[in-house]
């Protein structure tokens, strides 16, 4: 069924939630064919504020990490990017030992938990969590090989949302082959060919490849009646954009192989492409350039695909994707988990799990290992609502 969403962009869209009828349960049902109907109302994202974090992976409140985007100069030559330039000598990949959880969007929620677009009340009734988290609930209906578990707890009405690693994903970490991990490293080393540190700057691929430093853009939005607050790496920016306006002057960059048949092409509209536009539209970045690359690790080629114009690659293939089914099942999934986590204790944890082939379940945890609110932002923000309310200036 066509998408209203792929024509009309993030904005405002007829509001449709046929799926409380599935709720309350003990499980959440993911076959595609029950969430085909009508884009459900998705509120065009805009970003409340970004933050950084550095070469050690540690938190700053601002963008000194954001990159702009340089690309190659377009005189019909291969870019002939050496992806396996640099590894693993000039590689510093992040600790993955390390379970980041929240932590570094709960700091900037408690820098500005006082001045949020939308009032004080708004964090109240609203969702926290990782754009990635929501990304792979998009694509739920249609993963036949990865599970998943998300922790979930409510605190001072606000429910948080924070990804578990499954049993299986840890095992597939620590027995990662040298081959996947050389690949990982040509994402990140293709992102130093497309990228500069200032405006009208120069790409260094001479440089260390560290995967500590990030940026990360902070979001509002709205699916369905659920209020969202979550945040996503950005790649970079494009000071040549129509618009300077986050988040339609992001870029996301990618790598996949080059293809040389219908079946690969196929192949790749009908899952990764997914994943692309699942990634790049909950934060309404407008434009994925993706660099195809040959055996031998160089980038041959490269391609922009255009967002709100990925589905077009699988509108008439009857075992592609839907956005609306996506969509549909990522609102489902929040009314269940919104009807589930009523009491509100930070330290009480419903863990949803999912396998391919399998509804949605959930049981009940508490305290550690699974509690992931962190102690110095539960205080802080209990202290705030002890704290007598301040009286508005006349400036606010």
């Amino acid at each position: 069924m066509e998408s209203r969403g792929t024509k009309r962009g993030a904005e405002k869209i007829e509001e449709a939630e046929p799926w409380n009828k599935l709720l309350p349960a003990s499980s959440l049902p993911t076959d595609p064919a029950l969430y085909v109907g009508p884009f459900p109302f998705y509120r065009r994202p805009s970003e409340l504020g970004c933050f950084s974090l550095d070469a050690q992976r540690q938190y700053h409140g601002d963008a000194r990490a954001l990159r702009y985007y340089c690309p190659p100069p377009t005189n019909g030559q291969s870019p002939n990017f050496d992806l396996r330039d640099g590894y693993p000598d000039r590689y510093r990949p992040r600790d993955e030992e390390v379970q980041e959880r929240l932590d570094h969007l709960l700091c900037w929620v408690l820098e500005h938990r006082g001045r949020l677009e939308g009032g004080p009340g708004w964090l109240a009734g609203a969702i926290v969590t990782w754009r990635g988290h929501l990304t792979k609930l998009l694509t739920t209906p249609y993963e036949r090989q990865e599970g998943w578990q998300l922790a979930a707890s409510r605190f001072q009405g606000t429910l948080y949302l924070s990804e578990v690693e499954t049993p299986a994903a840890r095992v597939q970490r620590l027995t990662r082959p040298p081959v996947l991990q050389e690949l990982m490293y040509m994402g990140y080393k293709f992102e130093q060919y497309m990228c500069a540190d200032k405006p009208g700057g120069s790409t260094d691929p001479s440089g260390e490849v560290n995967t500590n430093v990030a940026f990360c853009s902070v979001l509002r939005s709205r699916l369905g009646n659920h209020p969202l607050l979550f945040s996503g790496e950005v790649d970079c920016i494009d000071p040549q954009a129509p618009t300077t306006q986050p988040p339609t002057c992001y870029v996301e960059l990618k790598t996949s192989k080059e293809m040389h048949s219908p079946g690969q092409r196929k192949s790749f509209y009908r899952r990764k492409l997914l994943k692309w536009w699942a990634q790049s539209f909950l934060p309404g970045v407008p434009n994925v350039v993706a660099g195809f690359r040959n055996p031998e690790g160089f980038v041959c080629s490269l391609k922009t695909f255009r967002t709100m114009e990925m589905f077009e690659y699988v509108r008439n293939d009857r075992d592609g994707w839907n956005p609306s089914v996506c969509m549909n099942f990522c609102a489902a999934f929040l009314s269940f988990a919104q009807n589930t986590v009523v009491q509100d204790d930070p330290r009480l944890v419903y863990l949803f799990s999912w396998e391919p082939g399998s509804p949605v379940t959930v049981s009940e945890h508490r305290d550690a290992p699974h509690a992931f609110l962190p102690t110095w932002y539960v205080e802080a923000m209990t202290q705030d609502l002890l704290s007598p309310p301040k009286t508005p200036s006349p400036k606010d």
